[in-house]
C-alpha cells in the first residue's frame, strides 16, 4: 500500500448530515462542491498538481546537505511529519476496532468508529493475532532484536521476504514511520516490564499496559502534537467550546469527515522534505527514482527492507534533552511540495519509481491525487468553508497564482490547496491557520471526546503515570522510556 494510493472502504460518505453512523461523513453537507466534475476542471487540477507545476518546489532530490529550496519550519521538527502520518494510520485503519475485536473476535462490521486507540499496532490483540506477539511472553510484542545493547537498532518482525509482520502495512512505507512503529512496540513492552515490577497480575498486565500506552499516546496528541500544528489558542478554544458550538458534530458515534481526511489533514504532505539524515552514517532521499523497488537495500528511505543501516537516531527528528546535535526541521506548511512527491513509486515489484504516468484515477503525482480526490468527493471550496465557519476567507489577490488556470479557482479554491495556502499566508508556514487549524483541532479532539475509553472520558483528571520531572509527557519521554535509540 503506497502512500496516497490506498482506497479505503467507506470513503464515499452520505450527503446527509443525519446519517446514524459510519466511518466517513461530512462537516458541511449543505455546501456545494468547489467545482463541477467536468473535463476542463479535471484538466485544471491536473495542471495545478503536475510535476514541475505551480505546486512543485523544484527542490533537489539529493539528501542534505544539498541546497534546500524549501524553507525550514523553525517551530516543528521533522519527526512530527511522520508522527502525524502514524496518527493518520491509526484513525483510518480498515478492520473493526481493536477493542471491539478483543472482546468479540467475530464482530466484523462494515464500518468502525474512528478512535485514537492504536489498533494499527495492536491488531486484534494477543489472542486473535498471535503472530504480532512474543510466544514466550504474550503480553509483549514480537521484535526483531538486532542487539542487546541499550538503544539497539531493532526492527519490526519480518518474514523471509522482509514483509513486516504488523497490523497495518502502511506503517512500513518509509524508514521513519517504520522505526516509530518499532518505538511504539518497545514502549508497550517497557510498560509491561514496568507493571510487572509493580506486581500487576499476569492476567491483567496486557490490558493495563494497553490502557497506559493508549492514554500516554493520546496525551501527546492533545498536549504536544495538536498545539504545534494548529496552535495552542485554537486547541484551547475547541476544548472550551460547548459541543453545539462546534462544526464537528455526530449523532451516535464520531466519524471521519472527508473535509478532514481528504483536505485539512493532508497538510502533512507539504511538510515532507526530499530527503533526511536518519542516523550518523545514512542520509538519503525519501525515495530514489533510479532504483528498482525490489533492491534489498536501496539508497533511499522507503520501507519494507531489512538492513543494518536502516534505523533512526531520534535526536535527528525530535528535540532531545542533552543531544549534541540539532534535530532536522520540518518543511514549512505551504502550497509547494517536495519534488519527489510528484513522481511516486507505483509499487509493482521491480518497477522503477516514477516510471509511467500512472492512471487517470491514480496518477504518480501526489498533488494530483489529492486534488482529484477532492473533486470526486464533492468537497466544498475553502472560501465556502471559511464563510460557514465565520472565518475571513483568503482574497482572490492572495490566490492570484491560480488565475492562469482559467477556471476560477482563485474564487472557489480546491480545499486542500486552500488550507495549505492559508497556512502559508496567515501562519507563515509554521502551523495551520483558520479553516485548516479549526477542522484538524475539532476532529482530533472530538474523536477523543467521543471515545468512551479515552482518558478524556474515562478519567478526565488523569495525569501521565510516566510523566517527566515537570509533570508532562511528550514524544521525547516516550522514546526515552521505550529505550529507543536517541543518538549516535
Amino acid at each position: 500500500m503506497i502512500h496516497g494510493e490506498t482506497h479505503l472502504r467507506g470513503i464515499h460518505p452520505p450527503q446527509s448530515q443525519f446519517h446514524s453512523r459510519g466511518r466517513f461523513g461530512r462537516l458541511f453537507p449543505e455546501l456545494p462542491s468547489f467545482a463541477p466534475d467536468l473535463p476542463r476542471i479535471r484538466a485544471a487540477l491536473i495542471e495545478l498538481g503536475k510535476q514541475g507545476g505551480l505546486m512543485d518546489a523544484n527542490d533537489p532530490s539529493p539528501p542534505p546537505p544539498a541546497p534546500n529550496l524549501n524553507p525550514d519550519n523553525e517551530d516543528i521538527t521533522a519527526g512530527f511529519t511522520f508522527f502525524g502520518q502514524f496518527v493518520d494510520h491509526d484513525l483510518t485503519f480498515d478492520p473493526t476496532s481493536i477493542l471491539e475485536r478483543q472482546n468479540d473476535p467475530e464482530a466484523l462490521e462494515n464500518f468502525r468508529t474512528p478512535a485514537l486507540e492504536l489498533d494499527n499496532i495492536y491488531g486484534a490483540g494477543p489472542r486473535a493475532a498471535r503472530h504480532f506477539y512474543d510466544t514466550d511472553n504474550p503480553a509483549k510484542f514480537l521484535l526483531d532484536v538486532l542487539s542487546d545493547a541499550p538503544g539497539s537498532q531493532d526492527d519490526m518482525p519480518r518474514n523471509r521476504q522482509a514483509t513486516a509482520i504488523i497490523s497495518d502495512p502502511r506503517n512500513d512505507e518509509n524508514v521513519i514511520v517504520s522505526q516509530f512503529h518499532v518505538a511504539m512496540l518497545k514502549f508497550h513492552n517497557a510498560v509491561v516490564d514496568h507493571l510487572i515490577a509493580k506486581n500487576v497480575s499476569p492476567s491483567e498486565v496486557f490490558e493495563e499496559a494497553q490502557r497506559m500506552v493508549r492514554w500516554h499516546y493520546q496525551w501527546i496528541v492533545l498536549k504536544e502534537f495538536l498545539p504545534k500544528i494548529a496552535g495552542a489558542d485554537v486547541v484551547r478554544a475547541v476544548l472550551q467550546a460547548p459541543p453545539r458550538a462546534r462544526f464537528f458534530q455526530w449523532r451516535n458515534e464520531p466519524f471521519i469527515p472527508v473535509e478532514f481526511s481528504v483536505a485539512a489533514y493532508r497538510f502533512g504532505h507539504s511538510q515532507v522534505r526530499p530527503g533526511y539524515r536518519v542516523n550518523q552514517g545514512f542520509a538519503a532521499g525519501i525515495f530514489n527514482s533510479t532504483i528498482a523497488a525490489d533492491v534489498a537495500d536501496p539508497n533511499d528511505l522507503r520501507g519494507g527492507k531489512r538492513a543494518q543501516r536502516r534505523f533512526v537516531e531520534w535526536d535527528l527528528f525530535f528535540p532531545i534533552t542533552g543531544a549534541t546535535r540539532p534535530a532536522q526541521q520540518g518543511k514549512r506548511i505551504d502550497s509547494r511540495l517536495s519534488s519527489p512527491l510528484f513522481a511516486l513509486i507505483q509499487g509493482a515489484p521491480g518497477q522503477v519509481a516514477g516510471s509511467g504516468a500512472g492512471t487517470a484515477s491514480n496518477p504518480v503525482s501526489l498533488a494530483q491525487r489529492n486534488l482529484l480526490r477532492s473533486l470526486a468527493l464533492s468537497l466544498p471550496s475553502g472560501q465556502a468553508m471559511a464563510k460557514r465557519m465565520g472565518i475571513k476567507p483568503l482574497t482572490p489577490d492572495q490566490l492570484a497564482d491560480l488565475k492562469p488556470l482559467g477556471v476560477g479557482f482563485e474564487l472557489a479554491t480546491p480545499p486542500w490547496f486552500y488550507i495549505l495556502k492559508e497556512a502559508e499566508v496567515n501562519g507563515g508556514g509554521k502551523r495551520l491557520s483558520g479553516v485548516g487549524a479549526r477542522i484538524v483541532a475539532e476532529v482530533l479532539i472530538g474523536i477523543l471526546q467521543g471515545d468512551r475509553r479515552s482518558f478524556l472520558n474515562a478519567n478526565p483528571d488523569w495525569k501521565p503515570e510516566l510523566a517527566n520531572s515537570k509533570g508532562e509527557f511528550f514524544i521525547e519521554d516516550l522514546l526515552r522510556f521505550a529505550g529507543a535509540k536517541l543518538g549516535p
